[in-house]
């Protein structure tokens, strides 16, 4: 899928998307649009989302900001990372109402 206008907008607006791993349900994270990629903490004080892994093809459902309906849901591939010091302090500065500690950092790519 390609990162339409209407993908872009949302998850730049999104603070939280709903991850689905092949044969897991759905799970809810908090999740920053930063470099043409969805960023995505795992474990430690964030949710584990089970199923994701190096590689992993995915479902990304994100949620209008104004009405919370469904507005989109687009596959991406996730790639374990260490993010460098500039996008960790942005991962840190997106979570306003703690402060997050993770095990892992997923990028998550949706093809073009």
């Amino acid at each position: 899928m390609e990162i339409t206008r209407v993908l872009d907008a949302a998850l730049r607006k999104a603070a939280a998307v709903w991850i689905t791993s092949p044969g897991h349900e759905p799970r809810l994270v908090h999740a920053h649009w930063r470099a043409d990629a969805l960023w995505v903490l795992s474990g430690g004080t964030e949710p584990r989302v089970p199923g994701l892994t190096d590689g992993a093809e995915v479902t990304v459902t994100v949620r209008s900001p104004s009405t919370h309906s469904h507005l989109i849901d687009a596959p991406a591939v996730a790639h374990l990372t260490e993010p460098d010091d500039e996008t960790a302090l942005a991962l840190k500065t997106a979570r306003l109402n703690t402060k997050p500690e993770w095990d892992a950092v997923y990028r998550l790519e949706f093809s073009s």
